[in-house]
């Protein structure tokens, strides 16, 4: 900023303000409005203009609205990482545990609750194979290992499904993942 002696300037940093009196090289001096001789450098100060204090020519309409437009500028979104683990994750869990599938299960033979618990799995195969879901986990629990066994029996007779045991840290050894080999649709 271009500085002349006579000119009425404001301090930045202090509540001064004075005419300009004498100006030796970046070096200003100023005379207060009280009388005192004061010496600043040239960037410490700014021209004040007619009626002007110094909170209005630091923050004049247009340089408040510039810095709000520049903070309203729309950001990237961020998007949320995820860990290399998670995006493996099985898509799609079917808990067939028989409590899970009916209300009461009193009356029902063994028969019974495992047909009815290969009959929700093969439905639940058939329904992510249609919807093109690659993975999914069956949670049998460990038991006897009747139900793994025919669950085991049922994924054999698919040829685009492969089958081994869970993440064993997350669902113990009750559980088996399936990947359902995924073929390109003709169009």
């Amino acid at each position: 900023m271009k500085f002349k002696t006579g000119d009425k300037v404001l301090v930045l940093d202090e509540d001064l303000s004075g005419k300009i009196t004498q100006i030796k090289g970046t070096t200003i001096s100023i005379e207060t409005e009280d009388g005192f001789l004061l010496d600043f450098q040239a960037s410490e100060l700014v021209k004040k203009q007619k009626d002007q204090d110094l909170k209005t020519a630091l923050f004049s309409k247009s340089s408040i609205n510039s810095v709000i437009s520049e903070k309203e500028q729309p950001k990237r979104k961020q998007q949320t990482k995820k860990r290399a683990k998670d995006r493996y994750e099985p898509t799609m869990e079917v808990d067939l545990h028989i409590h899970q599938l009916v209300k009461s299960y009193r009356g029902m033979s063994n028969h019974d609750m495992l047909t009815l618990q290969l009959d929700t799995a093969r439905h639940k195969l058939e329904f992510a194979i249609s919807n093109r879901i690659q993975k999914i986990v069956f949670i049998h629990g460990v038991g006897e290992g009747v139900l793994k066994t025919e669950l085991e029996y049922l994924f054999g007779r698919y040829n685009n499904v492969k089958y081994y045991d869970a993440n064993y840290q997350k669902y113990g050894l009750g559980a088996t993942e399936v990947y359902i080999l995924q073929s390109v649709k003709p169009d």
